[in-house]
């Protein structure tokens, strides 16, 4: 068998990616082989900027040009509060409201038994560290309506229970099921500003 071409080797990668399929796949490709100087040739510099550029925060795991994160250097962000979430995806979904002013740390993942992933496969122990500074009096916690996010926010309320901080849960206005990133800012929103004593 003949080694694929290049433009079906572009096609095969770009279908990887989530929410493309192999149709879209080709679309898109088609879209940059049509557009060189203006499609391609920017996204393959873009790239090339993300591969070598962006590291992960020693502080709180977002990624950024710079370590720590402009986040975690922001001085008028509210460090007495730290959000945490499952996935950078979910942080960005919070930065969209434009609501919350405090702090964040990434887990990189929930508890499940099913995947065999477990606390030390997460950013937990940094959290904990974190939580533990005298700054810090409230920790929300935004992992998603699902059963391993339940799971994985029970555990990280007993992990916290030393750290002498309130320890709050998104309101659950969202639905169970759902997740963060497929939330509208509305939803999000109001469920950020309804959070009860976890």
């Amino acid at each position: 068998m003949p080694a694929p071409s290049p433009i079906e080797q572009l096609i095969n990668q770009v279908g990887r990616l989530p929410g493309l399929g192999p149709r879209s796949a080709r679309r898109v490709v088609l879209q940059l082989i049509k557009k060189p100087d203006t499609l391609m040739q920017p996204l393959i510099t873009a790239m090339q900027g993300v591969m070598h550029n962006i590291v992960p925060c020693s502080t709180c795991g977002n990624l950024d040009s710079k370590d720590p994160c402009g986040i975690c250097a922001d001085a008028r962000r509210d460090a007495r509060t730290i959000c945490v979430v499952e996935e950078l995806s979910d942080l960005w979904a919070m930065e969209r409201s434009h609501l919350y002013r405090g702090t964040y740390h990434v887990l990189g993942g929930v508890l499940s038994a099913m995947d065999q992933i477990g606390p030390e496969k997460l950013n937990v122990d940094t959290l904990v560290r974190r939580a533990a500074s005298e700054e810090v009096e409230e920790v929300i916690l935004a992992t998603n309506a699902t059963v391993d996010g339940q799971t994985t926010a029970h555990y990280l309320t007993e992990r916290l229970k030393d750290a002498n901080v309130k320890i709050t849960r998104l309101a659950q206005g969202i639905p169970l099921g759902g997740e963060l990133d497929y939330l509208d800012d509305g939803t999000l929103g109001a469920a950020l500003k309804a959070r009860l004593p976890f």
